[in-house]
């Protein structure tokens, strides 16, 4: 079976490219928990540290169950595949939560946009692009080391 595609998790020189990859995956579970989030919160008409917080829980949540589902096909038993998450991706989410919910307070009128509004989607969409640009260098740096993403790679095989 071909793996040269993967050859970027080993511990060592790692690409631009495979960074991104792995922080796509990252910003995937992380946009789906944040967008969820925001949604609900204005939605209901939540405060925006309310709507901030189960945001960023959201994101969380949804950005290690993209990497536990990943795992736990490779067969690994849900314990292992759940400290394999935990490790390969706490770092990733919370550098990706940090800058995007750093441009969504610091946006003028963004916190206090609603779903009706352009600014709320610009600012939201705005927030996940500044943030993958953020994240790309940790999970390259990560990688680099033979942790984060190059940890669930290793499952695949």
């Amino acid at each position: 079976m071909d793996h040269s595609a993967h050859a970027g998790h080993r511990p060592g020189k790692v690409s631009w490219a495979m960074a991104a990859r792995a922080t796509l995956h990252c910003l995937t579970g992380c946009a789906i928990g944040e967008i969820l989030g925001m949604v609900i919160g204005t939605a209901f008409g939540w405060g925006n540290m309310a709507t901030m917080a189960l945001a960023i829980v959201l994101a969380f949540f949804f950005g290690y169950t993209l990497t536990l589902r990943s795992i736990l096909k490779a067969g690994v038993d849900f314990g292992t595949a759940l400290r394999v998450a935990l490790a390969a991706d706490t770092l990733s989410i919370a550098v990706m939560e940090l800058i995007d919910n750093g441009v969504i307070a610091l946006w003028p009128g963004a916190m206090d946009a609603t779903l009706l509004d352009a600014l709320f989607w610009g600012a939201l969409a705005l927030s996940l692009a500044v943030a993958f640009v953020a994240t790309t260098p940790v999970n390259k740096w990560m990688i680099g080391r033979g942790k984060g993403h190059a940890v669930v790679h290793r499952y695949h095989h």
